[in-house]
């Protein structure tokens, strides 16, 4: 039995990333939701992880946190899914490309912070996040050039879980993007396992203040 341990879905991008992997692939598993920014946060996942943070998933006695290190055991456990790309070549390349996104992009996170409910067109641009963008887009064209997408390489993957809240960034910030970035863009976001998330994101009732700079509740 698997029990994910994620924050808010209308926020933690974090969580989205496995959350939206095992749906994906129908990976059955229990969800518990830690409000984020509350008293009870700190102590609740403080018990789970000595990082006291989300995502954590649960397995037997064995606790996993960080959403790479979710990724790479989940993939180990079902090997006759294709979390990772089939083809040598194109899941180092996939592997690659979510440890860019585990490890980067600081500018797009601090300032175009996930945040599905809202519409905030041209809000947080900066040199720094569009140099963000720029890289991503680098990367994306790269990925779809090669494998034709849909998705990053063919077929929904790990890769395309990473990328889901930049995604949902884009659709809220709404940068400028070429067509085929925004065909990508709408394709992720069509997606069941994302569209579920996003639903779900969508009619949570929290605000969080710390969470949303640009808004009033």
């Amino acid at each position: 039995m698997f029990i994910l341990h994620i924050g808010n879905k209308n926020y933690s991008s974090w969580s989205m990333r496995p959350w939206v992997a095992m749906t994906a692939f129908g990976i059955p598993f229990e969800e518990r939701q830690h409000g984020l920014d509350t008293p009870e946060f700190a102590e609740q996942v403080g018990r789970l992880s000595p990082v006291a943070r989300v995502p954590i998933l649960e397995h037997g006695g064995l606790r996993v946190w960080d959403s790479l290190a979710i990724s790479e055991y989940l993939a180990e456990q079902f090997p006759h899914h294709a979390l990772w790309p089939r083809d040598t070549a194109a899941r180092a390349l996939a592997r690659s490309l979510c440890a860019s996104m585990h490890s980067g992009f600081g500018a797009l996170r601090e300032h175009m912070p996930m945040n599905i409910r809202a519409q905030l067109p041209g809000r947080g641009l900066t040199p720094a996040v569009q140099r963000d963008i720029d890289q991503i887009l680098r990367l994306w064209q790269g990925a779809l050039q090669s494998s034709g997408g849909p998705f990053l390489f063919g077929a929904f993957c790990l890769a395309d879980a990473f990328y889901a809240p930049v995604c949902m960034r884009f659709l809220t910030y709404r940068p400028e993007l070429p067509d085929w970035a925004w065909r990508h863009v709408q394709d992720i976001a069509a997606h069941p396992a994302v569209g579920k998330w996003n639903a779900q994101a969508r009619a949570e009732p929290v605000f969080l203040p710390a969470e949303e700079p640009y808004r009033r509740p």
